[in-house]
């Protein structure tokens, strides 16, 4: 019979998302994980299998919390007109809000020695697809007699615009925040 777990996995995942996103799954040891979760090798290790997997389960909670809820009123079966805007003004809120230059935890996995790992590559293409299939609802809400293909590149444009954004977030903050409240200003001019 197996151990007993006597700890929150949940938090455990937490702490980890955390210390992954702040230095990049390469930059984050074992031991960054044991004093950021509180919890020896062992008990990491047989929890999550490796740092790898402990990796996979911050990647999950990180969509899961911190990308789709924003996404939510985009994939309503009817979108509001200004649901595209509001997003892009938020995400703009959050690159400019002191202590967030942290960017996007799947880009710099994607920025770093990780792009080149299969899963994750169909992580980020997943998480790309995602993005853009709920901005194209959003500019379809907001300009509903826009041609269709006029339509899906303006919701690529601005899917690129949020993309470079939270890469750009983590070395300039100001500029990723222009970025996208250039890119809110253009949902904006597309709702009129």
């Amino acid at each position: 019979m197996g151990r007993t777990r006597t700890f929150d996995t949940d938090a455990a995942v937490l702490a980890a998302r955390e210390t992954f996103w702040a230095r990049g799954f390469e930059e984050t040891s074992v031991p960054d994980l044991e004093a950021a979760t509180g919890l020896n090798r062992s008990s990491l290790y047989h929890s999550f299998g490796s740092k790898r997997g402990l990796f996979d389960a911050a990647v999950r909670s990180y969509l899961d919390e911190v990308i789709r809820p924003p996404l939510v009123p985009l994939m309503l079966d009817d979108v509001a007109p200004g649901a595209l805007q509001s997003y892009l003004e938020r995400v703009a809120g959050w690159a400019g809000s002191a202590g967030q230059g942290n960017g996007c935890l799947l880009l710099n996995a994607a920025a770093g020695g990780l792009a080149h790992d299969e899963t994750m590559s169909e992580g980020i293409r997943a998480y790309h697809a995602e993005l853009l299939a709920a901005l194209g609802r959003g500019v379809r809400a907001a300009r509903p007699n826009l041609d269709p293909k006029a339509a899906d590149e303006l919701a690529a444009e601005l899917t690129g615009s949020v993309v470079a954004a939270l890469l750009l977030v983590r070395v300039d903050p100001a500029a990723a925040e222009q970025l996208l409240r250039l890119a809110a200003r253009r949902a904006e001019a597309a709702a009129s």
